[in-house]
């Protein structure tokens, strides 16, 4: 059981996809600290994924840009968290190749940011009881071969520039370690899955195109490998972490899910059909084969050995069970998944802001 050792937690990002789980895991499981949840509300923002806890007595919901140097410090002058867990960024890589310069600025330069207000506001106490907690992606390690796993210990070999300015971050992060003392604990994820998941990756655009007979697209041959981790085994991984991980510590965090993205589209095919009644087969001939991505990682693979053995989390949710809750949520938030995809959604927060 987790003990709570903060007052206050600022998560940053926690309107997005990841962010919001962990919001919500922490609002519902620590009543007595104030949860402030920090969010520009970029296209991947949607505060409709925590309308089931923005009425909660320690919630607090702060519109604000990681990259205005101004704002943040208001926030973090206004709040004082202990802890700051920071999830927000530019994630995905296709946008990355088209924009890499907002990607940079975002996850870099809004990185830098943070520590700086987080230095500001605690270095006078030398961070008795504080934290920065930057939540970062098994991207910055680069490309594996057939065989082999990434450790805490693999060099840093970003590909993309959506890696490059992650791992730039991370690097910030243990400068502050190192330079200023700052208490800080970084994580490294393989690709998340799971509820509320914006639809411009796989498996929600698969489970979307399939119920619109859309095509589905696949890169290059399909062969290319990730480790998929259900996102709230992840939150449970952020919770130990941020609460029992060792200062200045890197952890890997996996879900021992190892599959070829082809194996997963034809998965989610045959659950999607079988859900609909659908003859066998038939999702499957939707399959549409695209030019590849431009320097396309072949495989990443996550060794979690370390998180299992200092703080004792491992995955409990395997990929077939994944899948098919994931794909079970979809079917069932059908108002979700269309307000996303028309861009409705975003009419929530105009009128709490009167845009």
């Amino acid at each position: 059981m987790t003990t709570n050792k903060y007052n206050t937690i600022l998560i940053t990002g926690g309107a997005g996809f990841i962010g919001s789980h962990v919001v919500r895991h922490m609002v519902k499981k620590y009543p007595e600290v104030r949860i402030v949840n920090l969010d520009k509300l970029t296209y991947a923002g949607n505060l409709e994924n925590l309308r089931d806890i923005e009425s909660e007595a320690n919630y607090v919901f702060e519109r604000v840009c990681i990259t205005d140097v101004e704002a943040t410090a208001e926030v973090f002058q206004r709040h004082k968290p202990d802890a700051v867990i920071h999830l927000a960024a530019e994630s995905h890589v296709d946008r990355s190749i088209v924009s890499p310069l907002e990607f940079v600025h975002t996850n870099t330069i809004g990185t830098a940011n943070l520590l700086n207000q987080f230095k500001n506001l605690w270095s006078d106490v030398q961070f008795q009881g504080k934290l920065f907690y930057q939540v970062s992606t098994d991207e910055v390690y680069g490309s594996l071969g057939p065989s082999g796993y990434f450790t805490e210990a693999t060099k840093y070999d970003p590909r993309s520039p959506y890696s490059a300015s992650k791992a730039a971050a991370d690097h910030l992060v243990r400068a502050y370690y190192h330079t200023f003392g700052m208490p800080v604990v970084i994580t490294n994820c393989s690709n998340n899955y799971g509820s509320y998941q914006f639809p411009e990756k796989l498996i929600p655009l698969i489970i979307n195109n399939i119920r619109h007979r859309k095509p589905l697209p696949v890169y290059g041959d399909g062969s290319n490998v990730r480790d998929w981790l259900y996102v709230t085994d992840h939150v449970e991984a952020i919770d130990l972490v941020a609460h029992q991980g060792e200062i200045g510590e890197t952890y890997n965090i996996g879900g021992n899910n190892e599959h070829q993205n082809i194996t997963i589209v034809h998965t989610l095919c045959d659950l999607v059909d079988q859900k609909l009644g659908n003859a066998a087969g038939t999702s499957r001939a939707l399959i549409t084969y695209v030019t590849d991505r431009l320097g396309h990682d072949k495989r990443y693979a996550i060794d979690a050995a370390k998180i299992k053995a200092d703080l004792g989390w491992s995955p409990s949710i395997d990929l077939e069970e994944g899948l098919s809750l994931t794909v079970d949520w979809y079917f069932e938030n059908d108002d979700w998944l269309a307000n996303v995809t028309s861009g409705a959604y975003k009419e929530y927060y105009k009128k709490m802001y009167k845009e």
